[in-house]
């Protein structure tokens, strides 16, 4: 058995990647901030989930404040197996309406728990990081050598200037580091700032579905417990590595909008608007480093985990419906 700190614990994955390594016998400290980047009350659900688990322990707290390293709190002094860093500033957009509150949750958050590793002595540090990192014109599928020092909006900027700090961190102080790039992850109890859960929750209940561009433009989703897996996969000692974990699907936002009309068997009202500058017109992720090295593969095709996500929606449906979706 042994001891975590996950940061972003009541977030999309960081709730998914919590219950996984308490499932397996090990016990989770979750800190989270609880902010309102989207509609809280689906962070409220999943952590409602998390402190019905025994192994869990919850620390509300900003891991942007340096103040977190010095408060009497569940972290202070503690000895952690590993620190998984999942809290961030997510969203291309609003990063560039607000980047500032990027800067400090994504890089001051990372240095912050970095810092908690060199102090009280932890050796493993997992940072989530992005596909939106690789910029406008990357090789497809991309891999993990693709140009990062191109971002296209200040979300990846973010990340790309965590992913050095954590660079720094293993050269000077012998921290095992692994960097996640995460691809456009989808499931139950997703982000509702996303397109899948968007999607599903307007056709469901009959709203116009919003698409900037043609609809052309494609993402590679990846289901949140793959991805959840593969990060549990990444705590194993690798010295520093920057690891692709993205899903083995690619498909255009029109076909993912007539994947969700087939599977509720519901017509969408779709209305098409300008394309945005900070989206990337194509993501698609090269896993053979992640196969070689995690031993890992996504699992769970795009068919059945979008079925998943609108057969909680359905369950949760009472709620769910009144969730913000910008």
């Amino acid at each position: 058995m042994a001891h975590y700190l996950v940061t972003g614990a009541a977030g999309f994955i960081g709730s998914r990647t919590s219950t996984m390594l308490i499932e397996q016998g090990h016990t989770v400290v979750g800190i989270d901030n609880m902010n309102d980047a989207y509609d809280p009350r689906m962070k409220e659900y999943r952590l409602k989930k998390l402190q019905a688990l025994n192994g869990f322990e919850f620390v509300r707290d900003d891991i942007s404040d340096k103040g977190i390293l010095h408060r009497q709190s569940a972290i202070m002094n503690r000895q952690f197996d590993g620190v998984i860093n999942l809290a961030a500033r997510a969203g291309v957009r609003f990063s560039v309406e607000n980047p500032w509150v990027f800067l400090e949750s994504n890089v001051m958050g990372t240095l912050n728990m970095l810092e908690v590793c060199r102090q009280f002595g932890c050796k493993k540090f997992i940072l989530a990081s992005t596909s939106s990192i690789y910029g406008e014109n990357p090789e497809y599928p991309t891999p993990e050598t693709a140009s990062s020092s191109e971002p296209m909006q200040p979300y990846a900027a973010s990340k790309k200037g965590a992913e050095a700090l954590a660079h720094s961190y293993h050269h000077l102080f012998d921290i095992d580091v692994t960097v996640v790039r995460y691809f456009t992850v989808y499931g139950p109890a997703g982000r509702p700032d996303l397109a899948i859960f968007r999607f599903v929750k307007w056709i469901m209940e009959g709203e116009p579905i919003r698409i900037n561009g043609d609809g052309n433009q494609s993402r590679g989703f990846t289901y949140v417990d793959d991805i959840a897996r593969g990060t549990i996969a990444a705590l194993k000692p690798l010295g520093y590595e920057v690891i692709n974990l993205g899903g083995h699907e690619v498909v255009s936002i029109n076909g993912l909008v007539e994947l969700v009309e087939d599977l509720t068997g519901k017509k969408a009202n779709v209305q098409y608007g300008p394309p945005n500058l900070a989206d990337m017109f194509m993501n698609q992720a090269n896993v053979t480093k992640a196969r070689e090295m995690l031993g890992w593969n996504p699992q769970v095709n795009l068919r059945e985990g979008i079925g998943n996500l609108i057969e909680w929606y359905k369950a949760e449906r009472s709620w769910a419906k009144d969730i913000l979706t910008p």
